[in-house]
């Protein structure tokens, strides 16, 4: 089965964004997580969400960004400059990513072009602080490295192949998976291959994440896979 509607879909935790853009709020007993950072534009939609599912902005103290397109990162910015506590984590490579000025053009660039094709405009950013420049600095994440939440937690793994700086991110208490674009985009009924590395690390990565027992899986677009399908779909990708 297939969830792209925004709202809860498991014990604490939550789909946010738009089915084209999606990010996943992880709560735990101490802090909660966002898991990937989507574009620019969906931050109105999130804070709604948020504030809909009665959830807290203050507990909210960490964002994972799973690699660093800029369809990945979009709400980062504008988060940490407004809640200053948060912990932005990305692997070494994205971090290397982010730290390039003509990367960070790009992204800024790309961002609007998009926006606007979606939205018909710019608007919904123009009141908001969205762009990326040298001021977001976070913490690099490798394998195995972990996140606790209380009472749960993630495990990283590293899984180039989409791009040299992607990683996965699993929650074994919930046997959820985050892979980003590490296997196939669930674009209706198709398997969207996206490989802009490394086809050879993509396959590795793939076999790398088809040991984990997944009951669901979160895909950075068009929402998340459960039961069955998500079991399968790794291997199926």
């Amino acid at each position: 089965m297939r969830i792209q509607k925004a709202g809860q879909i498991d014990d604490g935790l939550w789909l946010l964004g738009t089915k084209e853009s999606c990010v996943y709020l992880l709560e735990g007993s101490e802090t909660s997580v966002l898991i990937s950072a989507g574009l620019s534009y969906i931050l109105p939609d999130l804070f709604r969400q948020i504030a809909s599912s009665g959830l807290s902005e203050k507990k909210i103290g960490h964002i994972i960004i799973l690699h660093a397109h800029f369809d990945h990162v979009g709400v980062v910015p504008y988060l940490k400059r407004k809640w200053p506590h948060l912990k932005v984590y990305a692997s070494s490579r994205g971090w290397e990513v982010l730290a390039n000025p003509k990367a960070v053009s790009v992204i800024n660039e790309f961002t609007l072009k998009v926006c606007r094709r979606m939205k018909g405009n710019d608007d919904v950013l123009g009141p908001l602080d969205w762009q990326w420049r040298d001021d977001v600095r976070g913490e690099a994440l490798c394998e195995n490295s972990r996140i606790d939440l209380g009472g749960r937690h993630i495990e990283i793994l590293e899984t180039p192949g989409h791009s040299s700086c992607s990683i996965s991110a699993y929650v074994p208490q919930m046997k959820v998976l985050f892979p980003s674009d590490a296997v196939a985009i669930p674009f209706r009924d198709e398997y969207v291959i996206a490989v802009g590395s490394s086809f050879e690390k993509y396959l590795q990565s793939l076999g790398k994440l088809a040991v984990l027992d997944v009951k669901m899986l979160c895909a950075d677009h068009y929402g998340c896979i459960t039961g069955e399908e998500a079991r399968r779909y790794i291997s199926e990708s």
